[in-house]
């Protein structure tokens, strides 16, 4: 019996990198005094979320792993409190930008860096004016509660993504994200569609799929867009355990036996019965082998 406990968070965020790194360390704090092991933060807390709008002046933002307030404020927080933290942060390598995850160990250590595969282009979301595409490939780390799998936000809509990181032996994935309105159609709720996503990875996977999201309003140059939480914890056959409302500040905590798990997952059989050899169409953008 291995078991673990995983949260799920979800805060506000302001123009202050100090403050924004100060509430969530003060969020990372609960979740560990509810026994939480592994605790997952929004994407890109650091800052509000600055890909509304193409501008030049928000590459300044950008810093490579060693030099970002976020990722080494959680080293040392992660050591003391015997964590594990996969951190978004914008990161700068050379003259490339990207929208990474620092995977944070139990004692601190930086186990690596995943860099976000799918960049999403539309009004309010323009983040391929930031972001070069991820060069890292899905990956996993171990960690000292588990091995783990962490896609960013779009990555989440694309079941190659999940799969991906379960056939590369992740036990349980997590999903940092901003995702809310849509600055040219209020009418659009995609909250309902959004979790749908995941829970069917956790269902198709047999796996825990842990997603924090952001909240509040925040507005620039014209484009606002209300972020709508309703961060959550989905089981290993797609159900919903525990959802946050869509304005208040939380912290997610649910335990999981990896063991118990893992022999779900070779009784299903649906890694055992799959057919790679039928599955070269994937690997075409048409449809055309």
């Amino acid at each position: 019996m291995r078991l673990v406990k995983v949260a799920a968070t979800q805060m506000a965020c302001t123009e202050d990198v100090s403050r924004n790194i100060a509430q969530a360390e003060k969020i990372v704090r609960k979740a560990a005094a509810l026994g939480a092991g592994i605790i997952l933060l929004q994407e890109l807390f650091e800052t509000r979320y600055f890909c509304q709008i193409e501008d030049a002046g928000h590459f300044a933002l950008a810093a490579e792993s060693k030099n970002n307030q976020a990722v080494n404020r959680f080293r040392e927080v992660a050591k003391e409190l015997g964590v594990v933290l996969p951190v978004s942060f914008y990161e700068k390598r050379n003259n490339a930008r990207y929208n990474s995850v620092a995977v944070i160990d139990a004692d601190g250590t930086v186990l690596g860096t995943y860099r976000k595969s799918h960049i999403p282009d539309g009004p309010g979301y323009e983040e391929k004016f930031y972001f070069s595409p991820g060069d890292t490939g899905f990956k996993v780390w171990d960690t000292r509660f588990g091995r783990i799998g962490v896609g960013i936000c779009w990555d989440q809509w694309f079941p190659e993504t999940a799969r991906c990181m379960a056939l590369m032996g992740a036990e349980l994935l997590f999903f940092p994200t901003a995702i809310g309105s849509e600055p040219l159609d209020a009418s659009v709720d995609s909250k309902d569609h959004w979790q749908m996503c995941m829970m069917g990875h956790a269902a198709a996977n047999l796996m825990p799929v842990v997603a924090s999201n952001r909240i509040g309003v925040e507005s620039e140059a014209g484009s606002s867009i209300s972020f709508y939480g309703s961060s959550f914890i989905a089981g290993p056959r797609g159900n919903k355990l525990c959802e946050a409302d869509r304005e208040t500040e939380t912290v997610l905590v649910q335990e999981f036996d990896l063991d118990l798990l893992d022999r779900q997952r070779a009784e299903w059989g649906v890694f055992r019965d799959r057919r790679p050899d039928l599955y070269k169409t994937l690997l075409t953008l048409d449809g055309l082998a």
